[in-house]
């Protein structure tokens, strides 16, 4: 989820938030994801950290919260980690950083080991070398599995993810290897390659793509066995999910507005905020894939409006 400021300030504006988390739990979303890349977390205070845990686990009233709580330093991450915990975040989700020297296997490994040590929710390992500039095997990734138990579930973002995808589920599933059938297996990018990210059997999307009615008919699609349903709701909004991914939150926090889950989409300095041409561009994507008859973005969709072509 976006983390919304307000124009000007820039302060949070929590009223915008808990509209866009309540909005989330009416469009029956199995839990939500706060102070993550899209979240703007390397531009947020502690204290501000704090203020929207609190807020999201307050709105979403049993509705499920993962809280990013990444930092460069082992010590730090495990300590923003059980605050998480302590405020009533249900899982929390780490990604290594970038060292001047890359981490050793073990070390790695030490990383997410102390950080579950310190607290007892899950953990979901997020693999996102896009943002982090840290590559790691998928060999890496299903040994810290085998080595730390509170790893719940992986959010692979690292390309290309569908065979990175088989190849991951395939270790876990080794019975003399790292046997953790158990770890859930997300994907995230936008859901940029969500279809065959399905087709190669994930269990599902923690992604910030701002439609999240469209990635829960593509897994029920998916559970349902028919592909052919996965691939037609894929092609239909690919040309807005494609949209979204351009660099930076600009794009998908003015999606979020003209849902009217925020006021603004202003991001925080020195971030970019989007260009004139942009804006004009994304009301005729917006337009394009929904149609010009009038849905209304500020409520749920409905599987008609999700389908319709």
């Amino acid at each position: 989820m976006a983390t919304p400021f307000e124009q000007g300030t820039e302060h949070l504006d929590i009223q915008s938030f808990s509209k866009a988390v309540q909005f989330m739990k009416d469009c029956n979303c199995t839990g939500v994801t706060i102070v993550g890349v899209l979240g703007e977390s390397n531009r947020l205070m502690d204290i501000e950290r704090e203020t929207l845990i609190r807020e999201a686990v307050r709105v979403a009233d049993g509705m499920p919260i993962c809280v990013g709580t990444s930092h460069p330093g082992t010590r730090a991450t495990r300590d923003l980690s059980q605050m998480a915990e302590d405020l009533g975040a249900a899982a929390v989700m780490v990604t290594p950083s970038r060292e001047p020297a890359p981490l050793p296997p073990s070390k790695m490994i030490e990383y997410f080991a102390k950080v579950d040590e310190g607290i007892s929710i899950p953990i979901v390992l997020q693999d996102h070398p896009a943002s982090t500039q840290v590559n790691m095997s998928m060999d890496l990734v299903a040994n810290i599995c085998a080595q730390v138990p509170g790893v719940a579930a992986v959010k692979m973002e690292s390309l290309p993810s569908p065979p990175k995808l088989q190849q991951l589920r395939a270790l876990l599933n080794d019975p003399e290897g790292t046997n953790r059938p158990d770890v859930a297996l997300l994907v995230g990018l936008g859901a940029l390659y969500g279809a065959y990210d399905c087709d190669a059997g994930c269990d599902g999307f923690m992604t910030g793509f701002a439609f999240p009615e469209v990635l829960q008919a593509m897994v029920a699609a998916k559970d349902q066995g028919n592909r052919d349903d996965l691939h037609a709701i894929f092609a239909k909004w690919l040309p807005l999910i494609v949209f979204e991914q351009q660099p930076g939150v600009a794009v998908r926090k003015e999606v979020y507005r003209m849902r009217g889950l925020v006021e603004s989409g202003t991001v925080r300095h020195p971030g970019g905020e989007l260009s004139e041409w942009a804006g004009y561009a994304l009301n005729d994507v917006v337009q394009r894939v929904l149609g010009s008859d009038g849905v209304d973005l500020t409520k749920p969709l409905t599987n008609e409006d999700v389908w319709k072509l």
